[in-house]
């Protein structure tokens, strides 16, 4: 009797250290490389940016936190066999919740996850306890191992509540890219700023103005602008008139970067003229900095010809140009026929002409689109006529 007993503790105490191995690598990988970033914004918006989220200490405290609540849970449950692993459904529940931060329309966070679904979770949580000890009465697995069939119950459980937490949490790729990078700016790493979803074609206008700002810290937004996807329009490059937020990096650095802080709300285009006509800045002030704004404001807005009679205050119409200057350039002397400025470039020429000759092979629209994409995305030329 007492042997009997001891080897059924002993194959319960392997589906124990299983269900737990699978928790703890989940919580830390969720928290630790997915998350962080989204919980760093949380907590400095909650705080007021008085605490900082620091990604190890935090994935690790709130990793045990939840297998010390698993523990209570079980404990007051007693779920065993092939439903041990429904004790970690409080856990997986609060691992979700804590991390469903999505932001609101007034630049603070809130919740998306509804409290009364939360509830309704619990309410079937706690009949699936009912009757997980009604079928443990009758569980005729003897000899519970790694490959037994409770075994595979528990993974199958942990797999669901796995997905529940997933389900849960925010997983928007576009915000977790647009967190990321606003983190990278905040400690300084521009590179790591332009590097969060530097292959996703998925973008919104916030993103689009941390990349903005990161390449002008590398004096590169006439170079590689284009390469990213872009969305919206010059009403959202910069936060002057709230058509574009941040959570976790200050827009005064921006504003102090560029030499002037707004007195008022105003569109991004009217506040970099003001600061480039020293009426908000002072003498210091990176004026090519703000020419490069500006002139990738009318870029965006494919406003070519206010592009074409401002580039020449800035910039020498030579091969010196930035690259999508460069092709702007070319693309506004082949498209107007008394342009107010010429620029020429025989490769770039023959390029255009290229693009220009591999568009009329594809009447298709949608073809078309995509034979172009494969050769000239991260060129002006594809912006211009298909963003």
């Amino acid at each position: 009797m007492n042997y009997r007993k001891k080897k059924h503790t002993g194959s319960a105490m392997v589906i124990r250290i299983v269900c737990a191995i699978v928790f703890i690598l989940f919580s830390w990988c969720w928290l630790f490389f997915f998350q962080s970033d989204l919980l760093t914004m949380g907590q400095h918006v909650l705080s007021h940016g008085l605490t900082h989220y620091n990604r190890f200490v935090g994935a690790l405290v709130i990793t045990a936190l939840l297998y010390l609540l698993q523990h209570l849970v079980h404990k007051f449950t007693h779920l065993d066999k092939s439903f041990y692993a429904l004790s970690f459904f409080p856990s997986m529940l609060v691992l979700g919740v804590l991390t469903d931060i999505v932001p609101d329309s007034d630049g603070g966070i809130t919740r998306q996850f509804p409290w009364w679904l939360v509830f309704l979770y619990v309410v079937l949580w706690s009949g699936g306890i009912f009757l997980a000890h009604k079928f443990q009465e009758i569980d005729d697995d003897p000899h519970p191992h790694v490959f037994s069939r409770s075994m595979w119950v528990n993974l199958l459980f942990m797999s669901g509540l796995m997905m529940m937490t997933a389900g849960i949490g925010n997983t928007d790729a576009v915000f977790h890219y647009r967190m990321r990078a606003e983190h990278c700016l905040l400690e300084g790493d521009v590179d790591g700023a332009l590097a969060a979803g530097r292959k996703s074609l998925e973008t919104d206008k916030h993103l689009v103005m941390l990349r903005m700002a990161a390449l002008a810290r590398q004096d590169a937004l006439g170079e590689r602008l284009f390469e990213y996807k872009l969305c919206g329009n010059s009403k959202s490059i910069l936060p002057t008139d709230g058509q574009s937020t941040l959570l976790l990096y200050p827009a005064d650095s921006i504003y102090k970067f560029l030499g002037a802080v707004p007195a008022y709300p105003m569109e991004p285009m009217h506040y970099l003229q003001l600061v480039q006509h020293h009426v908000l800045c002072k003498d210091t002030v990176p004026s090519k900095v703000v020419a490069d704004y500006q002139l990738s404001g009318y870029l965006i807005d494919k406003q070519i010809d206010a592009f074409a009679k401002e580039i020449g205050k800035y910039y020498q119409l030579n091969d010196s140009l930035p690259k999508h200057y460069r092709e702007a350039m070319v693309l506004y002397t082949h498209l107007r026929a008394r342009p107010v400025a010429v620029y020429q470039n025989t490769v770039l020429d023959e390029d255009y002409a290229n693009f220009r000759d591999l568009r009329k092979q594809y009447p298709n629209k949608m073809e078309q689109k995509g034979k172009v994409m494969d050769q000239y995305f991260g060129t002006y030329w594809y912006y211009y006529f298909y963003e």
